[in-house]
């Protein structure tokens, strides 16, 4: 047979097409098209959407082991966990029982005993509920933002605490929500009075120790401040209801050189966990205003007149 006749092209089984690069190159093209289309004009969210709907199924019946296993052990945390709070509360509430009972008897005795001496009756402040929405976003402060602002009546400088004592004051007022300063930031400060000996001292934030700590400053290095003193308001700035309880003396340090004593405090409301909190109205409010002739002796004209 002449050579000339036979045919030269491979056999199809052997007909290897587009070259691997060629594939890659239309592949490639092909991909960035269609990341350009989705992106731009959302040409593939029809598909995914079809893909997801179709997936789910699969999904679902995938995770049911999943969430079995975890709604038993859900159930059994769950249970133990309700158990223990229930004895909890039952103790708190026996405890708040006789604190009532106490503390009826002791404002029955504080009404007879300003009858008695002619003094007027403690300022009483209404309160209004709150949720606490976030945090404020500047990291360097200690602010939360709660949902209640100038539609509700709220007042600038209105003090907030929670079932365990004051967490902060009311330091922007918005229409629908208002920012409340918490009573560790560093630029906070709160008049005192410790519970155990009388004495008056400032509280101010301090994040040198921990993040929610106090600082009782300006107190002198052989003041009577011991470790576990109860500090509450002390109700002389006007501003927060006397008595109310603050923070619990952690940490004494006591310097030879030093004229002021160092003196680290807790607070004892939930300042950094809270979601429900009280606003009070600002005492300054419901106290009488200054007579005229000691608002001229205070303004610097008065005093450049005398």
């Amino acid at each position: 047979m002449p050579l000339g006749t036979l045919d030269r092209d491979p056999p199809p089984f052997f007909r290897q097409g587009p070259s691997a690069l060629s594939k890659l190159a239309v592949c490639s093209a092909l991909a960035l098209f269609l990341m350009v289309a989705d992106a731009r004009f959302k040409m593939m969210q029809p598909m995914r959407v079809m893909l997801a709907t179709a997936l789910y199924p699969v999904q679902w019946l995938a995770l049911q082991p999943v969430v079995l296993v975890q709604t038993t052990a859900t159930y059994f945390t769950t249970v133990a966990s309700a158990e223990s709070a229930q004895e909890e509360a039952r103790k708190k509430l026996s405890l708040q029982s006789l604190r009532a009972i106490q503390v009826e008897q002791l404002e029955l005795e504080n009404l007879r005993l300003r009858k008695l001496l002619d003094l007027s009756p403690r300022l009483a402040a209404p309160a209004k509920a709150a949720q606490v929405l976030y945090d404020a976003a500047d990291p360097f402060t200690r602010k939360v933002v709660i949902n209640k602002g100038l539609m509700h009546q709220l007042a600038l400088g209105s003090p907030v605490l929670d079932e365990m004592g004051v967490i902060g004051q009311v330091t922007r007022v918005y229409p629908t929500m208002s920012e409340v300063t918490l009573i560790t930031d560093r630029d906070h400060a709160i008049p005192v009075l410790n519970a155990r000996t009388g004495a008056r001292g400032v509280a101010f934030g301090d994040t040198s120790t921990h993040a929610d700590a106090l600082e009782l400053r300006y107190m002198a290095a052989n003041a009577d401040v011991a470790v576990g003193d109860l500090l509450t308001t002390s109700g002389v700035d006007g501003v927060y209801p006397p008595g109310l309880p603050v923070a619990r003396v952690e940490k004494v340090e006591r310097q030879v050189d030093a004229v002021f004593a160092r003196i680290y405090c807790v607070p004892l409301a939930l300042v950094s966990g809270t979601t429900h909190v009280l606003v009070l109205d600002p005492l300054s409010d419901q106290m009488p205003a200054r007579p005229a002739s000691e608002l001229q002796a205070a303004s610097p004209k008065g005093a450049g007149l005398r």
